[in-house]
Protein backbone atom coordinates (compact mmCIF):
# COMPACT_ATOMS: atom_id res chain seq x y z
CA UNK A 1 0.00 0.00 0.00
CA UNK A 2 1.82 3.22 -0.69
CA UNK A 3 1.88 6.26 1.62
CA UNK A 4 -0.83 8.20 0.23
CA UNK A 5 -3.33 5.36 0.55
CA UNK A 6 -2.81 4.76 4.30
CA UNK A 7 -4.55 8.31 4.97
CA UNK A 8 -7.53 7.30 2.48
CA UNK A 9 -10.92 7.16 3.43
CA UNK A 10 -12.02 6.34 -0.03
CA UNK A 11 -15.52 4.56 0.25
CA UNK A 12 -15.98 4.38 4.03
CA UNK A 13 -18.89 5.85 5.88
CA UNK A 14 -18.14 8.29 8.60
CA UNK A 15 -20.34 9.18 10.52
CA UNK A 16 -19.88 12.23 12.66
CA UNK A 17 -22.09 13.70 15.42
CA UNK A 18 -22.31 17.17 16.55
CA UNK A 19 -21.62 18.07 12.44
CA UNK A 20 -23.84 21.08 13.08
CA UNK A 21 -21.20 23.23 14.93
CA UNK A 22 -17.82 24.68 14.36
CA UNK A 23 -15.37 21.97 14.75
CA UNK A 24 -18.02 19.33 13.40
CA UNK A 25 -18.04 21.46 10.24
CA UNK A 26 -14.46 21.49 9.64
CA UNK A 27 -14.53 17.72 10.53
CA UNK A 28 -17.25 16.73 8.00
CA UNK A 29 -15.47 19.06 5.25
CA UNK A 30 -12.16 16.92 5.79
CA UNK A 31 -13.70 13.40 6.45
CA UNK A 32 -15.61 13.96 2.88
CA UNK A 33 -12.16 15.28 1.15
CA UNK A 34 -10.39 12.00 2.12
CA UNK A 35 -12.57 10.40 0.36
CA UNK A 36 -15.44 8.91 2.96
CA UNK A 37 -19.80 9.24 2.23
CA UNK A 38 -19.92 11.62 5.53
CA UNK A 39 -23.59 11.06 7.64
CA UNK A 40 -23.83 14.47 9.11
CA UNK A 41 -25.39 13.90 12.77
CA UNK A 42 -26.83 17.38 14.52
CA UNK A 43 -30.03 19.20 15.92
CA UNK A 44 -30.24 21.76 12.77
CA UNK A 45 -32.01 20.93 9.79
CA UNK A 46 -30.73 24.02 8.04
CA UNK A 47 -27.23 23.48 9.07
CA UNK A 48 -26.69 19.70 8.53
CA UNK A 49 -28.44 20.46 5.16
CA UNK A 50 -25.71 23.44 4.45
CA UNK A 51 -23.12 20.74 5.73
CA UNK A 52 -24.41 18.03 2.89
CA UNK A 53 -24.56 21.13 0.44
CA UNK A 54 -20.79 22.24 0.64
CA UNK A 55 -19.92 18.25 0.59
CA UNK A 56 -21.59 17.51 -2.85
CA UNK A 57 -21.34 20.62 -4.72
CA UNK A 58 -17.24 19.77 -3.55
CA UNK A 59 -17.84 15.90 -5.42
CA UNK A 60 -18.74 14.15 -2.45
CA UNK A 61 -21.05 12.10 -0.89
CA UNK A 62 -23.63 13.26 2.44
CA UNK A 63 -26.43 12.78 3.98
CA UNK A 64 -28.20 14.84 6.84
CA UNK A 65 -29.24 12.55 9.79
CA UNK A 66 -31.31 15.18 12.08
CA UNK A 67 -30.65 13.64 15.81
CA UNK A 68 -30.29 14.07 19.60
CA UNK A 69 -27.25 12.39 20.82
CA UNK A 70 -29.08 11.73 24.54
CA UNK A 71 -31.87 9.86 22.64
CA UNK A 72 -30.95 6.17 22.13
CA UNK A 73 -34.37 6.17 20.42
CA UNK A 74 -33.33 8.53 17.99
CA UNK A 75 -30.16 7.03 17.22
CA UNK A 76 -31.17 4.07 16.67
CA UNK A 77 -33.46 5.47 14.05
CA UNK A 78 -30.57 7.71 12.80
CA UNK A 79 -28.17 4.10 12.42
CA UNK A 80 -30.89 2.56 10.24
CA UNK A 81 -31.35 5.77 8.16
CA UNK A 82 -27.24 5.35 7.37
CA UNK A 83 -27.54 2.01 7.08
CA UNK A 84 -30.81 2.07 4.58
CA UNK A 85 -28.38 4.22 2.59
CA UNK A 86 -24.79 2.94 2.73
CA UNK A 87 -25.44 -0.52 4.20
CA UNK A 88 -22.45 -0.21 7.15
CA UNK A 89 -20.47 2.29 8.78
CA UNK A 90 -17.04 2.22 8.87
CA UNK A 91 -16.17 5.20 11.35
CA UNK A 92 -17.47 7.26 14.41
CA UNK A 93 -16.64 10.71 15.57
CA UNK A 94 -17.85 12.02 18.66
CA UNK A 95 -18.20 15.45 18.11
CA UNK A 96 -21.30 16.54 19.59
CA UNK A 97 -20.21 18.30 23.19
CA UNK A 98 -18.91 21.40 24.49
CA UNK A 99 -19.83 23.64 27.25
CA UNK A 100 -22.73 24.80 28.91
CA UNK A 101 -23.46 28.60 30.49
CA UNK A 102 -24.60 27.33 33.77
CA UNK A 103 -21.67 24.99 34.38
CA UNK A 104 -19.27 27.81 34.03
CA UNK A 105 -17.98 29.59 37.50
CA UNK A 106 -17.07 33.28 36.97
CA UNK A 107 -14.48 34.96 38.86
CA UNK A 108 -16.30 36.92 41.66
CA UNK A 109 -18.86 33.49 42.56
CA UNK A 110 -18.39 31.40 45.44
CA UNK A 111 -17.40 27.61 43.62
CA UNK A 112 -19.64 26.01 46.74
CA UNK A 113 -22.89 28.02 44.70
CA UNK A 114 -22.41 26.57 40.74
CA UNK A 115 -25.57 25.44 39.68
CA UNK A 116 -25.08 21.90 40.10
CA UNK A 117 -28.11 20.69 37.69
CA UNK A 118 -26.02 22.37 34.90
CA UNK A 119 -23.06 20.86 35.66
CA UNK A 120 -24.24 17.16 35.36
CA UNK A 121 -26.12 18.28 32.04
CA UNK A 122 -22.44 19.63 31.07
CA UNK A 123 -21.60 16.30 32.22
CA UNK A 124 -24.26 14.14 30.74
CA UNK A 125 -24.05 16.12 27.13
CA UNK A 126 -20.05 15.33 26.87
CA UNK A 127 -20.08 12.01 28.33
CA UNK A 128 -22.99 10.04 27.39
CA UNK A 129 -23.56 12.30 24.57
CA UNK A 130 -20.10 10.37 23.60
CA UNK A 131 -21.13 6.93 25.14
CA UNK A 132 -24.78 6.65 23.30
CA UNK A 133 -23.72 6.93 20.02
CA UNK A 134 -21.03 4.80 20.43
CA UNK A 135 -23.34 1.82 21.76
CA UNK A 136 -25.55 2.41 19.09
CA UNK A 137 -22.94 2.82 15.98
CA UNK A 138 -20.35 1.21 17.42
CA UNK A 139 -22.19 -2.15 17.70
CA UNK A 140 -21.80 -1.81 13.80
CA UNK A 141 -18.53 -1.46 13.77
CA UNK A 142 -17.40 -4.10 16.14
CA UNK A 143 -19.97 -6.82 15.20
CA UNK A 144 -18.28 -6.29 11.47
CA UNK A 145 -14.62 -5.96 13.02
CA UNK A 146 -13.71 -3.62 11.65
CA UNK A 147 -13.35 0.39 12.24
CA UNK A 148 -12.20 3.28 14.09
CA UNK A 149 -14.21 5.73 16.71
CA UNK A 150 -12.65 8.71 17.66
CA UNK A 151 -14.07 10.68 20.50
CA UNK A 152 -13.18 14.47 21.37
CA UNK A 153 -11.77 15.04 24.40
CA UNK A 154 -9.74 18.34 25.87
CA UNK A 155 -7.05 20.38 26.69
CA UNK A 156 -9.14 20.46 30.01
CA UNK A 157 -8.84 16.26 30.54
CA UNK A 158 -5.14 16.95 31.25
CA UNK A 159 -4.56 20.19 32.47
CA UNK A 160 -7.31 21.38 35.36
CA UNK A 161 -8.59 24.76 33.59
CA UNK A 162 -10.49 27.07 35.65
CA UNK A 163 -14.05 28.30 35.79
CA UNK A 164 -15.76 25.53 33.40
CA UNK A 165 -16.29 22.47 36.27
CA UNK A 166 -18.27 20.31 34.62
CA UNK A 167 -17.02 20.16 30.80
CA UNK A 168 -13.30 19.63 32.43
CA UNK A 169 -15.44 16.68 34.37
CA UNK A 170 -17.24 15.31 31.13
CA UNK A 171 -13.56 15.57 29.40
CA UNK A 172 -11.88 13.70 31.87
CA UNK A 173 -14.34 10.93 31.91
CA UNK A 174 -14.12 11.07 28.34
CA UNK A 175 -10.52 9.61 28.29
CA UNK A 176 -11.41 7.14 31.21
CA UNK A 177 -14.23 5.65 28.62
CA UNK A 178 -12.00 5.74 25.69
CA UNK A 179 -9.25 3.31 27.25
CA UNK A 180 -12.00 1.15 28.89
CA UNK A 181 -13.82 0.75 25.22
CA UNK A 182 -10.34 0.22 23.48
CA UNK A 183 -9.62 -2.85 25.75
CA UNK A 184 -12.99 -4.40 25.71
CA UNK A 185 -13.57 -3.70 22.21
CA UNK A 186 -10.24 -5.11 21.01
CA UNK A 187 -10.40 -8.17 23.13
CA UNK A 188 -13.90 -8.83 22.17
CA UNK A 189 -14.16 -8.08 18.83
CA UNK A 190 -10.10 -8.39 17.47
CA UNK A 191 -7.27 -5.87 16.62
CA UNK A 192 -9.06 -4.43 13.38
CA UNK A 193 -11.78 -2.17 15.84
CA UNK A 194 -9.93 0.92 17.84
CA UNK A 195 -10.81 3.34 19.44
CA UNK A 196 -8.67 6.67 20.65
CA UNK A 197 -9.75 9.99 21.50
CA UNK A 198 -8.41 13.97 20.04
CA UNK A 199 -7.80 16.07 22.07
CA UNK A 200 -8.26 19.99 21.24
CA UNK A 201 -6.51 23.01 22.81
CA UNK A 202 -8.05 25.95 22.85
CA UNK A 203 -9.75 26.81 19.64
CA UNK A 204 -12.22 29.66 19.32
CA UNK A 205 -15.60 28.39 18.80
CA UNK A 206 -19.15 29.43 19.19
CA UNK A 207 -19.35 27.96 22.46
CA UNK A 208 -16.24 29.74 24.10
CA UNK A 209 -16.84 32.87 22.55
CA UNK A 210 -18.04 34.68 24.95
CA UNK A 211 -15.20 33.50 27.36
CA UNK A 212 -12.14 34.18 24.80
CA UNK A 213 -13.48 37.80 23.31
CA UNK A 214 -14.42 40.91 24.60
CA UNK A 215 -17.92 42.38 22.81
CA UNK A 216 -15.69 44.23 19.98
CA UNK A 217 -13.81 41.14 19.37
CA UNK A 218 -10.53 41.27 21.53
CA UNK A 219 -9.45 38.63 23.65
CA UNK A 220 -10.20 38.71 26.77
CA UNK A 221 -7.48 38.56 29.93
CA UNK A 222 -8.57 34.42 29.81
CA UNK A 223 -7.91 33.93 26.11
CA UNK A 224 -4.70 36.37 26.14
CA UNK A 225 -2.99 34.33 28.99
CA UNK A 226 -4.03 30.95 26.72
CA UNK A 227 -2.05 32.27 24.04
CA UNK A 228 0.58 33.47 26.53
CA UNK A 229 1.28 30.14 28.03
CA UNK A 230 0.92 28.05 24.27
CA UNK A 231 4.54 28.08 22.76
CA UNK A 232 3.21 28.63 19.05
CA UNK A 233 1.80 32.03 20.39
CA UNK A 234 -1.87 32.18 18.97
CA UNK A 235 -5.19 30.14 19.39
CA UNK A 236 -5.73 27.12 17.11
CA UNK A 237 -7.67 27.25 13.98
CA UNK A 238 -10.49 24.21 13.26
CA UNK A 239 -9.21 22.90 10.28
CA UNK A 240 -5.75 21.84 11.93
CA UNK A 241 -7.30 19.39 13.95
CA UNK A 242 -8.26 17.54 10.70
CA UNK A 243 -4.73 16.07 9.93
CA UNK A 244 -5.32 14.10 13.16
CA UNK A 245 -8.39 13.09 12.81
CA UNK A 246 -7.81 11.66 9.55
CA UNK A 247 -4.84 9.65 10.85
CA UNK A 248 -7.05 8.38 13.69
CA UNK A 249 -10.01 7.36 10.86
CA UNK A 250 -7.72 5.40 8.80
CA UNK A 251 -5.19 2.60 8.21
CA UNK A 252 -2.10 4.62 8.83
CA UNK A 253 -3.24 4.14 12.92
CA UNK A 254 -3.91 0.47 12.58
CA UNK A 255 -2.11 -0.25 15.72
CA UNK A 256 -2.91 3.05 18.10
CA UNK A 257 -5.42 1.79 20.47
CA UNK A 258 -7.00 3.98 23.77
CA UNK A 259 -5.07 6.73 23.04
CA UNK A 260 -5.24 10.73 23.55
CA UNK A 261 -3.33 13.04 21.12
CA UNK A 262 -3.49 16.13 22.10
CA UNK A 263 -3.30 19.21 19.31
CA UNK A 264 -2.48 22.20 21.10
CA UNK A 265 0.05 24.17 19.87
CA UNK A 266 2.31 23.04 23.04
CA UNK A 267 0.78 24.31 25.59
CA UNK A 268 0.55 21.10 28.17
CA UNK A 269 4.24 20.54 27.28
CA UNK A 270 4.73 24.11 28.50
CA UNK A 271 6.02 24.35 31.94
CA UNK A 272 6.16 28.20 31.71
CA UNK A 273 9.44 29.18 31.70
Amino acid sequence: MKSKDLFSLENKVIVITGATGVLGESFALAVAAAGAKVAILGRNEDKANTRVKAITEAGGEAIAVITDVLNEEALVAAKNQILNTWGTIDGLVNAAGGNIPGATISPDQNIFDINVADTQKAVELNLFGTVYPTHVFGRVIAEKGKGSIVNISSLAAQRPLTRVLGYTMGKNAIEGYTKWMAVELAQRYGDKVRVNALAPGVFLTEQNRSLLTNPDGTFTDRAQRFVNHTPFGRLGSPEELNGTLIYLLSDASAFVNGETILVDGGFNAYSGV
